[in-house]
């Protein structure tokens, strides 16, 4: 039952914003596949001027990219739960995963934007000899990243836990199944 003021999405711009929505999510994801190797790379290899070209490269492809994916994933997040039956935060799964990308996000723009330039600038000085600069610490990102995305995905498939609020089940879920 549709609630007085709600608007449902068509069925046509449905499918254009979950469209928009994938593919962006896989975009981001192989941003950050892409991110880890580079980084992983740029730590583990014995050639100076590879782990240079590596650290630096991060700069170009790391930030921005990121948190043009991640708002492009959120707005039409945002717009596909106020379009649709799931909601922002009537589904659980559908409320973690917008926690996800905001925290995601801010992580992007506070925490690994900081760690980039200063990878870049490791970079800049590894290519002109001067070894011995700290090594950068970059390997969590990737892997935190990928995995909360990894969890995203899986919530939009398997679509766990139900409504928020208490004594109103989800269609179809174990409670209605009991019934």
């Amino acid at each position: 039952m549709q609630q007085r003021g709600t608007r449902r999405l068509s069925a046509r711009a449905r499918k254009a914003v979950l469209a928009a929505h994938i593919v962006s999510a896989g975009a981001w994801i192989g941003i950050d596949v892409v991110l880890g190797v580079v980084v992983f790379t740029a730590m583990l290899t014995g050639d100076p001027a590879t782990a240079a070209i590596g650290w630096q490269a991060l700069r170009l492809f790391a930030v921005w990219p990121l948190l043009i994916t991640g708002a492009v994933c959120l707005a039409s997040g945002v717009v596909l739960g106020l379009g649709t039956k799931y909601g922002l935060v009537r589904y659980w799964w559908v409320a973690v995963k917008l926690v996800l990308n905001v925290v995601l996000m801010v992580l992007v723009a506070f925490a690994l934007r900081p760690g980039v330039d200063t990878a870049a600038d490791y970079g800049r000085r590894l290519a002109a000899g001067d070894a011995l600069v700290p090594l950068p610490n970059l390997f969590m990102p990737p892997i935190v990243s990928s995995t909360c995305l990894l969890v995203a995905v899986l919530l939009s498939v398997f679509k766990p836990w139900g409504r928020i609020r208490r004594g109103a089940p989800a269609r179809g879920g174990a409670l209605s199944r009991v019934a």
